[in-house]
């Protein structure tokens, strides 16, 4: 029996680990889903185990070369950003992989902004909001302050997605995906780094940048090795390719990632302030994007009214959408464009359980709270262009509920849920089509289902 072409995808975020397999027209033919139990770093705070996921990706790969049913042809990474892993001079891996999460030092960050031109003029520079340790460039910046005999020992600081690359092919490498990608470390007005890389001996430190959809070396049996690509940046990549009118992304997951490829207008401080940023495709186009730690704040409060109301914790996927909520939603978002949009909680913070009767009116709550975040968030990237179209994917482009009420707050729009194969894989596989695939790109990669606003 002959074995059958694909091109294996590991995807890494920060709950699961999965390892993907595509065939020539693009359909996932085999998944697998891990999730390591988190280690800490120095002071104690929660990271992933980069050694654990390292060990992971080399036994499962060489456990695809021994399978007998599938020939491997290629194999890419896409990746969460905002992280660093380190290599030393014997590009050994230098643990722990910091997480972003982890508040920077208030005075460091304030001294470095107030050397290199204050919070608004650098920002504005580097497309940047003030983010702390989710500005990755922060990160080196830090270890350099804080940490100098960690800053001498670190040879290559790799960004994740181009980390996992390495581990097979050897390369290091950067890519503009990653580079891109609210690190305060590129200058969008000069299309380089920022100055402040070189001033700071950070650039000796990182990687050459080579095209996002190249190869960054070849594994030990002759595949080629995509570069990796930043999760968000990839999963626009079948949407870039299948769609040449103007549209929105909505990327769902742990963030929701509001991706629009059509607004070219430079960032205002205003949009800074409220999260908004620039991202740099896989062609290195700008994006405008804004960010909302929809995913995060679901599962959060999920867990809370599940305890509330006793339930099992996957509760909520059996409730059914609920109109009379639609009103509601509607009012509350109806003249709240202008308003900030809060990164890491939604109102339904502030709410107390007893007010509700039942699990499902507080979870229509929850999700009408998210929701009016939503609108806030995709509005900022949405701003003066003609976009008529938005697509969301991912988690809550499953969700009836979610679905429902956004459509409520976009009565004059086309809101689809797009069902996509594992979008950020897909878009690091198809980045590598020339590589691997001699067949041509099939039409129907993306299946949607249109919402409409239901009447009031």
């Amino acid at each position: 029996m002959s074995r059958l072409p694909v091109i294996a995808i590991f995807d890494i975020g920060k709950t699961n680990k999965k390892r993907l397999l595509f065939n020539q027209q693009y359909q996932v033919v085999s998944e697998e889903s891990i999730q390591f139990e988190e280690t800490v770093d120095e002071d104690g705070f929660p990271c992933d185990d980069i050694a654990g996921v390292t060990d992971w990706v080399i036994k499962t790969f060489d456990e695809l070369l021994a399978d007998k049913t599938v020939e491997v042809k290629a194999v890419n990474f896409s990746g969460y950003g905002a992280s660093f892993v380190f290599l030393d001079q014997h590009d050994k891996l230098l643990p722990p992989l910091y997480n972003y999460l982890k508040p920077l030092n208030a005075g460091l960050q304030s001294d470095f902004y107030n050397k290199y031109g204050g919070e608004s003029s650098f920002s504005l520079q580097t497309a940047s909001p003030v983010l702390g340790n989710l500005n990755s460039g922060m990160q080196l910046y830090r270890i350099r302050k804080e940490k100098p005999k960690l800053f001498d020992k670190i040879s290559t600081a790799l960004h994740l997605p181009q980390y996992l690359a390495f581990i097979l092919s050897g390369g290091k490498y950067s890519d503009l995906t990653s580079v891109g990608c609210h690190t305060n470390l590129w200058n969008f007005r000069t299309q380089s780094y920022h100055q402040w890389v070189t001033e700071e001996g950070i650039v000796s430190k990182l990687a050459p940048i080579i095209e996002s959809d190249g190869v960054s070396g070849f594994t030990k049996t002759g595949l080629p090795v995509g570069v990796g690509l930043h999760d968000s940046s990839s999963a626009l990549i079948p949407y870039l390719r299948y769609f040449t009118t103007s549209f929105v992304l909505i990327s769902t997951g742990t963030w929701s990632i509001s991706l629009n490829p059509f607004n070219d207008a430079p960032l205002t401080d205003a949009e800074l302030k409220q999260d908004c940023l620039c991202f740099l495709s896989y062609n290195g186009k700008p994006v405008k994007a804004s960010r909302l730690f929809a995913g995060h704040e679901h599962d959060d409060q999920v867990e809370k009214i599940s305890v509330h109301f006793a339930k099992d914790l996957d509760y909520f996927k059996s409730v059914k959408f609920d109109s009379n909520f639609v009103k509601q939603i509607a009012d509350e978002t109806g003249s709240t464009s202008a308003t900030v949009v809060p990164v890491t909680e939604s109102a339904f913070q502030a709410r107390d359980l007893r007010d509700f009767s039942t699990y499902e009116e507080a979870y229509h709550q929850l999700i009408a709270d998210i929701v009016a975040d939503q609108y806030k968030s995709t509005n900022l990237v949405i701003g003066d262009t003609e976009v008529d179209t938005i697509y969301v994917d991912g988690g809550f482009s499953r969700n009836e509920i979610y679905m429902n009420m956004l459509a409520s707050v976009y009565p004059g729009k086309k809101l689809y849920a797009a069902t996509v194969p594992q979008a950020s894989a897909l878009g690091a596989a198809m980045a590598m089509h020339e590589y691997w695939n001699d067949q041509p790109f099939p039409g129907d990669l993306i299946q949607l289902r249109l919402y409409e606003a239901q009447s009031r």
